[in-house]
């Protein structure tokens, strides 16, 4: 009698028993990203989608003038010349993204320069048969031309890459195991845009104080890999060392630029998009959403008093350049109204050395560009591309990179990260939106005195930006992670070994091209190649993951499981799922004349 209860309280004790010794489980698998209020076919209203669309459009000026700002100089242009090239690159920028969003991949990707083509470009400016010239307008001229040239036969090699399926091919061979490393250093691998742009005047040194930061970082270090299961304080000292010593530090020191700007805008994004929602109530997150729009617009202000207050008047040049609001000499020597035009400095001149060079940042543009398209698919809340989708994006960078070369803007294109990153922080991943963006380069490119006035934001703000929109696409990179098994030691050493490499490989290529070897040794075409192949992140980081992951996991069921094979293989071919035609199928009915594979 006692143990039936009497009062039913022997149900409700075994109720709060079987939930008291529930065991915990894992997260669920989610092959779309929950949580994104506008996927790539959905759109915000109008008012709301115009402004989101002019927040991405001022992202892309960040590396739109700071190419241009770095090259034309080399070249022997001015500021007049720096404009033109600056809304070339915007004008081509706008058209590309149009492009890939109606016949492209048609995720929600933003076109802009890429920062790989540096290297082969400044040693066009420094071939002998340029520097001859002694007026610096016909230099910058026969130049741009000999860079043109250039770039149309790499725009060749892409658009064979990409149209006649050959990068199809090569993508198919990718599990979520090795796109993990290849996506997180998409985003991780522009750390040199990101907090090395926002410092300025800083010297650490071996001082107190620079003790006291390297301790700081390696004690985060290790409370950060302390909290993933089976790593080890030794992983975490050999990313401080590799971080610390060889990266952070040294630019720091080396580079002039505006920490009082900079910082302050890192501070207030974080702010704004992350813990302001939490004290406002409001159903559209109107913080979050617009972070981009309210964090720039405050610190643009701040930088225009600090500049109106004098306080750079004694400071080196290369600092007022950076931090003052008044030193790009864009608004001044851009025209009213600028219309882009094809060879507009003269027919290109091709070298078959300076062409063949090119295709080494083509290439690496296509491994970066692809990484970026996994992250826009996770965070536009569709299905992972299909390879035959990623080819055919990767064809029509091609043809953005000939109208580069057409028009001048003295690099070729990638897919925008910073673009991406802003897809995660708003959690909208509308085509439209996008669209809506290349709209306004367009515009700003033939308008050109409004466009420069955007333009001359100073870049430590930008970067202020980066360093919050870049960690976003490196963490779609890790999303990968619940498809692979994270208790197989191959696994492990797939992961490890990649990520080790992708951060140690490129930094020695780094230091031989800006000194060390390379001073002292001849470069050339094959150096040339190697440097710009090997100096990229995202292509080390994938190289040395996808090698591995195929000699080391492919030999039984078990092991294809283990990386998520057995999930990923159905999305490597278009039809193999029928959501791939509603996130990737062209406009226009034009699958049927160009069907997907």
């Amino acid at each position: 009698m006692a143990q039936n209860g009497g009062d039913g309280n022997d149900g409700g004790g075994a109720a709060t028993n079987s939930k008291k010794f529930e065991a915990p489980q894992p997260h669920s698998v989610k092959e779309q990203l929950p949580g994104i209020q506008y996927c790539i076919n959905s759109s915000p209203p109008w008012p709301e989608a115009i402004i989101l669309g002019f927040q991405h459009y001022l992202l892309t000026l960040g590396i739109t003038v700071l190419i241009p700002s770095i090259i034309v100089p080399q070249m022997g242009g001015g500021n007049t010349e720096k404009a033109a090239v600056i809304q070339n690159l915007l004008f081509v920028s706008g058209l590309s993204t149009l492009f890939q969003s109606f016949f492209g991949t048609r995720l929600p990707i933003v076109v802009v320069g890429s920062y790989a083509y540096l290297i082969p470009v400044t040693s066009i400016i420094q071939a002998s048969r340029y520097t001859s010239y002694s007026d610096p307008y016909e230099r910058f001229v026969r130049t741009m031309r000999g860079i043109q040239g250039a770039l149309i036969g790499a725009a060749f090699f892409q658009c064979t890459i990409g149209f006649l399926g050959l990068w199809r091919n090569a993508v198919r061979f990718l599990s979520p195991l090795s796109v993990v490393p290849y996506v997180t250093f998409t985003g991780l691998g522009l750390y040199h845009l990101g907090f090395p742009m926002v410092g300025d005047q800083i010297s650490v040194s071996m001082t107190a104080h620079g003790k006291y930061l390297k301790t700081v970082l390696l004690k985060s270090f290790i409370v950060l890999f302390s909290v993933v299961d089976n790593f080890s304080a030794t992983a975490a000292i050999s990313c401080y060392m590799i971080l610390a010593d060889s990266f952070l530090f040294p630019h720091l020191i080396k580079l002039a630029k505006c920490v009082e700007v900079g910082l302050p805008g890192i501070i207030l994004m974080v702010f704004i998009s992350q813990f302001l929602p939490r004290y406002l109530e409001s159903k559209r997150s109107l913080c979050g959403r617009f972070s981009i729009l309210f964090s720039v617009s405050i610190t643009w202000l701040f930088a225009q008093l600090l500049t109106s207050t004098t306080v750079y008047k004694h400071k080196p040049e290369n600092t007022q350049i950076s931090c003052r609001t008044d030193r790009a000499g864009l608004i001044s020597t851009a025209p009213w109204i600028y219309l882009p035009y094809p060879f507009q400095w003269g027919s290109p001149t091709f070298n078959a050395g300076d062409a063949i060079v090119m295709m080494a940042p083509a290439f690496v543009s296509l491994f970066e560009s692809t990484g970026t398209f996994f992250a826009a698919a996770r965070y536009g809340s569709a299905t992972p591309v299909p390879p035959s989708v990623i080819s055919r994006g990767a064809g029509w960078l091609g043809i953005g990179v000939l109208l580069n070369g057409c028009l001048g803007s003295v690099t070729g294109n990638t897919a925008s990260v910073e673009n991406v990153g802003l897809l995660a922080l708003t959690r909208v991943g509308s085509r439209r939106v996008i669209q809506i963006s290349a709209g306004f380069m367009i515009f700003f490119s033939i308008f050109a005195k409004f466009g420069a006035f955007f333009a001359s934001v100073p870049l430590p703000i930008v970067a202020a930006v980066y360093c919050v929109l870049f960690s976003f696409v490196s963490s779609a990179g890790l999303s990968f992670l619940q498809f692979c098994n994270l208790n197989s030691f191959k696994t492990k050493f797939i992961l490890g070994f990649s990520f080790f490499m992708g951060l140690s490989v490129p930094q020695y290529f780094r230091e031989y091209f800006h000194g060390g070897w390379r001073s002292a040794h001849p470069t050339g075409l094959f150096s040339d190649i190697v440097v710009v192949i090997f100096m990229s992140h995202t292509t080390v980081a994938a190289l040395v993951a996808l090698f591995f992951d195929l000699t080391l996991c492919r030999e039984n069921d078990e092991s294809r499981k283990d990386i998520g094979l057995n999930w990923w293989e159905k999305f490597s071919f278009y039809k193999s799922d029928v959501r791939n035609d509603e996130f990737y199928a062209l406009p226009f009915r034009l699958n049927k004349l160009f069907p997907s594979i």
